[in-house]
């Protein structure tokens, strides 16, 4: 314990060196700088950046690199906020109630809880790094095919029955997100599906285009649509970001239950941050004493999502850093940095290696606004393959997003299908052939069995409570 004490006091020593704090300055300045932009995440920033850190010390160059990872993983909150527009499929779940907020003159709280969130998160999950690595990593080792086909369903099932005026229309946008993602060549038997001879498509449809496409611009072609007949206003802040008392007394618990959810998230691979935030809004929604507020502004569902998203952020280094295995794109391209530097990651690491502005957008004119919006989604669409079939589908899900806009459906479920439907499709298949095609398979291991009873309870027991209260009605009166 000595030794392990006086290795991490060196690399206190190391990180709070002036130099290094400057790259760690550029990276989180860089990586907020990018996080507003749709479509260009922290996992394209690290890989264009990672030539010109050729000569740069290494561990000023990986500091940097984690730097533009966790400002990247924040940024997307501004313009989430603020104009509804996620810089990343992370700042999703933000969306549902930040830009609410935001449209009822509660910019100024919802940016502040979602950076206090953030900071909080960050920092307990570093902690939690320091200390809890290997237990966290022994754990996440147990989850098999079986056990992470369960998680899916557990998220596909609250995502659906927390957002929206219902779940059918949940379980509708899900469903469509899992067509969506069928869409490319089958992992298992190589054949393509729903390609129709377009080579575009082999690889699937990219979550970034789905999601930038039915927020930012089906969110631009309703405003276009609909702006003579909304007679909402949207107040300008007065300047200042301070959260009232009451915001806080809603923000705190909400940051350490985010925390504890998206850390564990951050360790398993196929984990990614969409899931754990997601989950922290539903549970946000399932805990507060005010759920009518959601949809309409519920700070707890700003400070919940960004708090989980960056608490996963960090949760990501776990088996990065002991095991060398990256469970995201940018932890690859970060493993990737380490190689470069001949450095190897793994459970040698720490003994070998010890040392290692607020934007007024509301105050732009709304058609200047909205088109600068659909400028910044076509570059960020296009920047991804330079692609004009990435462009074509662009438009396409935004006049989809309009629709469901108009109608009433909810987004966020059709994109959770297309990201996690894949993985959720293949952990099915390689578990049943693991079990020569025995479905008990998802019931006779504990922690699948787990999740899948939690599943059933969060569909069964609303019901049984409606169905209880409705008979008592009956028999009072």
């Amino acid at each position: 314990m000595g030794e392990t004490l006086n290795a991490l006091l060196a690399g206190f020593g190391v990180a709070l060196a002036p130099v290094n704090l400057l790259w760690g300055f550029v990276g989180v300045t860089l990586g907020t700088a990018i996080g507003v932009l749709p479509g260009v995440g922290p996992a394209l920033t690290v890989a264009m950046l990672l030539p010109l850190t050729a000569k740069i010390e290494p561990t000023g160059a990986l500091i940097m690199f984690a730097g533009i990872y966790y400002g990247a993983m924040y940024g997307g909150s501004t313009t989430t906020i603020l104009l509804n527009t996620p810089g990343e499929s992370a700042s999703i779940a933000t969306a549902l109630e930040g830009n609410r907020m935001a449209k009822s003159g509660r910019a100024g709280p919802a940016l502040a809880t979602a950076a206090i969130g953030s900071f909080v998160a960050g920092t307990i999950a570093t902690i939690l790094l320091t200390l809890l690595a290997p237990i966290v990593v022994e754990f996440a080792l147990k989850f098999g095919p079986a056990e992470y086909f369960a998680l899916m369903v557990f998220a596909f099932v609250t995502v659906a029955a927390v957002l929206g005026a219902s779940m059918a229309r949940g379980l509708t946008m899900l469903f469509l997100g899992l067509l969506l993602g069928l869409v490319g060549i089958d992992d298992q038997t190589g054949q393509m599906r729903f390609a129709f001879g377009v080579p575009e498509l082999v690889d699937g449809i990219d979550v970034v285009v789905l999601a930038v496409g039915l927020f930012a611009v089906g969110e631009a072609l309703y405003v276009a649509a609909y702006q003579s007949r909304q007679r909402e206003q949207v107040e300008r802040m007065s300047g200042s970001l301070m959260m009232s008392r009451e915001d806080w007394r809603r923000s705190w618990p909400a940051w350490l239950r985010a925390t504890a959810i998206g850390f564990p998230f951050g360790t398993i691979p196929a984990g990614g941050a969409e899931i754990p935030t997601f989950l922290s809004y539903a549970l946000e929604k399932k805990l507060s004493r005010r759920p009518e507020e959601f949809g309409h502004g519920a700070i707890e569902g700003v400070a919940g999502p960004e708090a989980a998203n960056n608490a996963s952020s960090t949760g990501v280094l776990v088996p990065l850093l002991t095991l060398g295995i990256p469970t995201s794109a940018t932890a690859a391209i970060l493993l990737a940095a380490f190689q470069n530097y001949g450095l190897q990651p793994g459970p040698l690491l720490f003994q070998t290696q010890t040392t290692l502005v607020w934007v007024k957008v509301l105050k732009i004119p709304r058609p200047l606004l909205y088109g600068g919006i659909l400028v910044f989604a076509t570059l960020g669409a296009y920047s991804l393959h330079q692609s004009a079939v990435d462009l074509v589908m662009l438009y396409v899900f935004g006049l989809l997003g309009f629709m469901m806009r108009r109608w009433g459906f909810p987004v966020a479920p059709a994109v959770i299908g297309l990201i996690l439907g894949p993985l959720a499709e293949s952990q099915f298949r390689k578990a049943l052939a693991i079990s020569q095609g025995d479905p008990s398979v998802f019931f006779t291991h504990p922690i699948s069995a787990t999740l899948l009873a939690l599943t059933a309870a969060l569909v069964l027991l609303p019901w049984l409570y409606r169905v209880a209260r409705e008979r008592r009605a009956r028999q009072a009166s």
